[in-house]
């Protein structure tokens, strides 16, 4: 696979992950994904893509779950 901005070989790895929505944040410290050798670039693959998104989800219920209890 090749980076998409540099045109360097991806290699297999492991990346750190944060996204801050709506008042959460959520922090992976090692997710799969293909890494650019030279840029630094990432990218994850659907699989991971899916299953991040339905983490976020959760964590968006569950918050919204909270703030009805208080």
């Amino acid at each position: 696979m090749k980076c998409m901005y540099c045109h360097a070989e991806m290699k297999q790895s492991t990346v750190p992950f944060h996204i801050d929505r709506k008042g959460i944040h959520v922090s992976l410290d090692e997710v799969p994904a293909w890494l650019c050798s030279q840029c630094g670039e990432s990218y994850f693959e659907a699989t991971e893509v899916d299953s991040m998104q339905a983490l976020v989800k959760v964590v968006e219920e569950q918050t919204l779950k909270l703030a009805r209890v208080t």
